[in-house]
């Protein structure tokens, strides 16, 4: 089964507006398992318009009883303090994500042309603590072998292009998944596992999850906005079930 990891950066957006503690991000992530979910994910950011530090250590203690069964993604720019906190938390999963100054979500994979040995470097480190490196970049033939020279363990396709096109029709979101199970074909082919996320949600996930060989998706905005109406415990239920679908 395709592994759900809930994005729980929403919730701290909502207590962070109005400060305080409510409503509690520890109190979603506890929502999210008992509903089924096996993984949790963050991205705390240089700005701490969400996620802080403190909710990632907090998280990190929380999940500590179940690292078997729940798997802890941290995603981010790999600026030194981001690496200093995945350092001491050993999350399961690092999820290397490019930042644009400015940006409200992430908006593009990794370039080809960043600096390669420096990635290489944190890459290497990170994976000598034990934590699996995922690299989030396009359903690009080159991005999908930059990845590979890197020396991930998996990519996670930015899959905002396929959710826009999706969006525009089904027949064109069946050519943007085309490409989309081509580079996942090739990541196979290299020996590096497939991760996805960004606006994917209940009704571009029914095609998107017959991507071959995914293992796991990230999705925060498109549950946490259901779950407004209709309640967080029943929305994770309900991508879960389709995930199992055969």
């Amino acid at each position: 089964m395709i592994r759900l990891s809930v994005n729980v950066n929403k919730v701290a957006v909502v207590r962070n507006s109005r400060g305080g503690t409510i409503p509690g991000v520890l109190d979603a992530v506890e929502v999210c398992l008992k509903a089924g979910a096996k993984g949790i994910t963050v991205h705390p950011r240089a700005d701490q318009r969400h996620i802080t530090p403190t909710d990632v250590r907090e998280i990190a203690n929380y999940l500590g009883p179940l690292r078997e069964q729940v798997e802890f993604n941290i995603e981010g720019d790999p600026r030194p303090d981001w690496l200093d906190l995945v350092r001491e938390v050993r999350p399961h999963q690092a999820t290397l994500v490019p930042v644009r100054p400015g940006e409200r979500t992430s908006e593009a994979g990794w370039s080809t042309e960043t600096d390669a040995e420096k990635m290489k470097v944190q890459v290497r480190e990170l994976r000598k603590l034990g934590i699996r490196v995922s690299l989030f970049v396009a359903a690009e033939e080159n991005a999908i072998n930059w990845a590979r020279e890197m020396g991930a363990d998996r990519v996670e396709l930015y899959t905002g292009p396929f959710a826009e096109a999706y969006s525009r029709g089904r027949q064109e979101g069946a050519d943007s998944f085309a490409r989309f199970v081509a580079c996942a074909e090739l990541a196979h082919r290299v020996g590096l596992g497939i991760n996805a996320g960004h606006d994917l949600d209940l009704e571009n996930l029914e095609l998107f999850r017959r991507l071959p060989y995914l293992d796991e998706v990230s999705i925060g905005h498109a549950i946490i906005s259901r779950a407004i109406f209709q309640g967080l415990a029943k929305v994770v239920g309900d991508y879960l079930n389709l995930l199992s679908k055969k």
